[in-house]
């Protein structure tokens, strides 16, 4: 056990008291030559949260201090939520007077304050850990002796003040890059100065370069990792192939949207007889390629994910992995990690499994789209074109059919939300907001893409070997609680509420609102409910999809954590038994691994949401004026939030209802007028006209049509 681990199981200890640095040296017999190492160690654990330093010097593990680390998920209107890096702990609301400074994603320490009845728990900020918004892209507004730079991502709801000295040429109504010189504290905004001058507002092409530059991602890879890309092969080399299962007579496929480029995975079946089936799912070995430690793992790790934006795709790896070597193009030798499950049909159950570094060779590669023309429409033609594959796609289709029953009578969560896709012109402009349909060929993948991860993260777990899962915690009771209140005004209820609520409770509810005016209120209340889904080296399982085991290991082209899990599975693979060194490196790496993955994923949909509903409201600046049916998603004392059907939102605001004073009724969720009695709730169909559209503010009025 390291010094590191001592100190804290020291202070874990029931009897233990906060100590001062020198009390400490004493317990620990700290000789003379060695207390500069121990200085050392206790800034590093207060640096990252692990304890807590109290004003007169004594130090304690935050939690017997009523103490919290996790990150702020911050709200444009100036309050934020706690986080919490412990997942099986409530989100805690944080009021704007306690922040204390600190800003959206930053890491804190936080001290919770007493419970109000009725009210959920609150804290207030005692420790800034970690600051994760060094720099801010926004619009300058400039006046004659400073300026202010207004964050575009309005979880960032402090403007950035900006001296004579900081503008460095920058103009009104610029779009620009701020570095934080001085940060926010309770009553004075942060200080800064213009960096970067990325364009004029609304110049093409410059609201997306606004969105790459809040991810603070550099556009090309570092010369460290393009030397090292020099010596990886075009093509997959006959010694690399020992110790490899040869599975290139494998019939298999991968299925793909139409424009994917860097392909993860393949899939392919075979038909043992008496009814068992062997699904083999082949994963992309981009780690033999991007070895630990090197320039290219470390920009990877850097990057965590790929991010996909609405006109382009930053990705986590070069091109020449990512679209290349690693991509797994029919025709063409690829190294894998396979896995095989076999199952039984009748009764459903999994008999057995094998997890194995593998070569192969795809024989097509397939479209969505060309997939459900065969299954779904019989298309002759495409049936023709792929006649030799046909039979194994309806075997795919067939265990496709059986996992997913499997998984929703035992729980799993199915929201029912459009995919949305805005289609962009040569010059950037949006043309149409598509909406896609989640079918038969996505959920064949879906479905295989969970049973390999399901298996490979339970066989690891069983292994006692340190990982990275994928988690996600139970909703906080009192959410659920407010939620099960809501839905009383439609005439539902949760099953369950009293004491731990199964995931099957929740299933039951979105399958009996299915196809009901109300559907999608309620699914998006209830996603609203839920925790959200995170890294972690410790298991605590899936609740949302109801899986006891879940990891994330089939994407490791766009995802660190299934790179550094392919390596964690092929050393357990080639040694059996993983050394005692290697195992305390891992344990020691892997939640900084984790967290900050979760955060880079976090940054990554933040980024991806923000460029898909710029170009949606884009979309409707022509727009402005015309009528629409819609219906109501949200309801505030400020306002209703109206959806179309093309899943733009907007505003009608209480200002703009002439026709009466409303009220806001916070326990049914909904609007009422004081003399009429016209009621507005969740749910309502309503027609509006387009009022306003604010590209800067990310906000689009509409007034209700009479």
């Amino acid at each position: 056990m390291g010094a590191k681990d001592k100190l804290l199981d020291f202070m874990r200890n029931k009897t233990y008291r906060p100590l001062t640095e020198k009390e400490l040296m004493r317990e620990f017999d700290v000789p003379r030559e060695q207390r500069e190492l121990m200085t050392k160690l206790l800034k590093e654990l207060v640096k990252e949260g692990a304890i807590y330093r109290s004003r007169g010097g004594r130090y304690s593990l935050p939690e017997k201090m009523d103490l919290i680390v996790g990150r702020i998920d911050g709200n444009q209107r100036g309050f934020g939520f706690l986080i919490p890096e412990d997942p099986g702990r409530e989100d805690i609301f944080i009021g704007r007077e306690n922040l204390k400074g600190a800003m959206h994603n930053d890491k804190v320490m936080v001290r919770l304050l007493p419970m109000t009845k009725g009210k959920r728990q609150e804290g207030e900020v005692v420790k800034i850990l970690e600051r994760a918004n060094k720099k801010i892209v926004g619009n300058f507004e400039k006046s004659k002796f400073f300026g202010f730079v207004v964050p575009d991502n309005k979880r960032l709801f402090y403007d950035i003040f900006i001296p004579q000295e900081g503008i460095n040429g920058a103009k009104q109504n610029q779009k620009v890059v701020a570095e934080i010189v001085t940060w926010p504290e309770k009553n004075r905004n942060p200080e800064g100065r213009i960096i970067e001058i990325l364009g004029d507002k609304g110049a093409p092409g410059v609201d997306i370069e606004s969105i790459i530059r809040q991810l603070d991602l550099p556009h090309a890879f570092p010369v460290e990792v393009e030397m090292e890309l020099e010596k990886i092969p075009d093509e997959v080399l006959e010694e690399e192939l020992t110790g490899r299962k040869d599975l290139r007579d494998l019939p298999m496929v991968t299925i793909d949207g139409e424009d994917a480029k860097d392909l993860d995975d393949a899939v392919s079946i075979e038909d043992l007889g008496e009814g068992k089936l062997r699904l083999g799912v082949h994963i992309a070995d981009v780690s033999h390629y991007v070895k630990e430690g090197s320039a290219l793992d470390k920009e990877a790790l850097e990057r965590g994910t790929s991010i996909y934006l609405v006109d382009r795709v930053i990705p986590m790896l070069p091109p020449k992995l990512s679209n290349g070597i690693c991509s797994l193009n029919p025709g063409e030798d690829r190294l894998t990690v396979s896995v095989f499950i076999t199952y039984q049909l009748e009764p459903f159950k999994l008999l057995d499994y094998e997890i194995t570094p593998s070569v192969i060779r795809s024989k097509y590669r397939m479209t969505y789209t060309e997939v459900t023309e065969i299954l779904v429409n019989n298309n002759q033609e495409m049936i023709e074109k792929y006649q030799d594959f046909v039979p194994r796609l309806q075997l795919m289709n067939q265990l496709r059919e059986k996992l997913r029953k499997e998984r929703f009578e035992k729980g799993s969560i199915n929201f029912q939300f459009p995919e949305v896709r805005v289609v962009l012109d040569e010059r950037g402009k949006p043309v149409e907001i598509r909406l896609e349909e989640h079918g038969i060929a996505e959920q064949l993948i879906e479905e295989f893409m969970i049973a390999a991860n399901r298996v490979v993260s339970e066989d690891m777990s069983w292994k006692g070997i340190p990982f990275i899962y994928r988690v996600h915690d139970q909703p906080d009771l009192d959410r659920l609680q407010e939620f099960n209140a809501f839905i009383h005004n439609f005439g539902y209820f949760l099953k369950g509420i009293q004491n731990q609520v199964h995931p099957r409770a929740l299933q039951d509810l979105l399958e009996e609102v299915q196809g009901k005016p109300e559907e999608r209120v309620i699914n998006t209340l209830l996603l609203r409910s839920m925790k959200k889904a995170i890294y972690a080296p410790s298991n605590i399982g899936h609740f949302g999809l109801a899986i006891d085991y879940y990891s994330h290991f089939t994407a490791p082209i766009r995802r660190y954590p299934d790179l550094m899990i392919h390596r964690i599975i092929k050393e357990a693979l080639s040694r059996g038994v993983l050394p005692e060194k290697r195992i305390a490196k891992l344990e020691k790496t892997l939640p900084n691994v984790a967290e900050h993955c979760s955060l880079r994923e976090r940054r990554a949909m933040e980024a991806e949401i923000d460029s898909v509903e710029l170009k949606k409201l884009e979309y409707m600046l022509d727009k402005v004026g015309q009528e629409f049916d819609g219906i109501i998603n949200g309801v505030t004392n400020y306002g209703i939030f109206v959806e179309l059907e093309n899943t733009v939102e907007g505003l009608v605001r209480v200002e703009n209802m002439k026709d009466d004073y409303y009220i806001f009724n916070e326990k049914q969720y909904c609007l009422i007028g004081e003399h009429t009695g016209k009621i507005y709730r969740f749910g309502d169909k309503v027609r509006i006209v387009i009022e306003r559209i604010d590209l800067d503010e990310r906000e689009i009025d509409f007034l209700l049509v009479k």
